[in-house]
């Protein structure tokens, strides 16, 4: 009663939050728009209003936008740690991000795309491609996908594809200038419509998270066991595994490479509601959607840093404690 009652507060917490956070980012920028300003500019929009357009053209399609996008990555996140039973695990283990960043490379230099609304299909088609063939290497053989081979693949598929990366940056001026201001992961210069365009893989995303989380309990028990109990781990780990690129190649193509939201947000929400994977998708969606408003809010306040930056410099020391952490658990 004590663990449910703790995770119901956790999860209006986090409700409460992403609400906050959602406010922060229709009000504070540049200059600071009045919450009513704000609610009129929604309600009764004024195209003759200075703040009105700011709020309606800018800063809610960067507050849907992260929204999305971190709801999606924090999900992701929280998926691919219990497909490889490793809570120190991103979601562009299997190359996802490389396998896009690759793709809007190609879509840039071959095809002259040059805004982030072209990019989107290009890198959700290489997100989706790198994950697809980091999992059939990862389940040939008698064992099938096991935890270590999927990490492993995923890494060489990463390897591979950031070396096709560097090779066309180094060869083409014009491929740099324009990929660098997606890579860094932004939420600026996409509109509502280049939203609507993932809106549907995410929707399929999430449903298909909540199906699986339960499942992944049983997978987090070791593959013997969850047979024995007669729950087909392949089936799991291959329904999580499309949820995590619908996911994660969504958010990916949106807003480029956010690091660190789709590990520290799940191991987060982790020390909190346990191992239960239920609660943890639920819980790590609102709390990864809020991360990444603030920080995109942060980033404004700061001279306009892009969002991937900030949500960077919370993550990195982030992941150091939680590893030194699980060293002195582990001593």
């Amino acid at each position: 009663m004590i663990a449910r009652s703790r995770r119901g507060l956790l999860l209006l917490a986090a409700a409460v939050l992403l609400i906050l956070a959602v406010l922060a980012g229709l009000a504070f920028g540049t200059r600071a728009i009045a919450p009513v300003t704000v609610a009129d500019a929604l309600l009764a929009y004024d195209p003759g209003d200075n703040d009105h357009v700011v709020v309606v053209t800018q800063r809610l399609p960067r507050t849907l936008i992260g929204l999305a996008a971190g709801l999606a990555l924090a999900m992701a996140g929280a998926l691919m740690q219990g497909i490889t039973r490793n809570p120190l695990v991103d979601p562009g283990l299997l190359g996802v991000n490389a396998g896009a960043s690759v793709a809007v490379l190609l879509a840039i230099t071959l095809l002259g795309v040059v805004n982030p609304a072209g990019y989107v299909w290009f890198a959700f088609a290489g997100a989706a491609l790198a994950a697809a063939l980091a999992w059939a290497i990862g389940s040939a053989g008698a064992d099938g996908a096991s935890p270590a081979k999927l990490a492993l693949t995923g890494a060489a598929v990463t390897a591979g594809l950031t070396s096709v990366m560097l090779f066309i940056l180094s060869t083409s001026s014009t491929a740099l200038n324009t990929f660098r201001f997606w890579s860094v992961g932004s939420l600026t210069g996409r509109g509502l419509d280049t939203l609507a365009l993932v809106l549907p893989t995410i929707a399929l995303g999430v449903a298909m998270a909540a199906v699986v989380a339960s499942g992944l309990n049983l997978v987090a028990l070791g593959d013997d066991t969850a047979r024995g109990l007669g729950h087909s781990v392949r089936s799991t780990r291959a329904i999580a595994l499309v949820a995590t690129v619908l996911l994660c190649g969504s958010a990916t193509a949106v807003a480029g490479p956010l690091m660190f939201v789709g590990l520290v947000v799940p191991h987060v929400v982790r020390g909190v509601v346990g191992s239960d994977y239920r609660w943890i998708v639920a819980a790590s969606a609102p709390l990864g959607a809020a991360l990444v408003i603030l920080a995109d809010v942060a980033g404004r306040l700061l001279s306009e840093i892009e969002a991937g930056l900030v949500v960077a410099f919370i993550g990195v020391p982030a992941l150091l404690a939680l590893v030194l952490q699980r060293k002195q658990a582990t001593v």
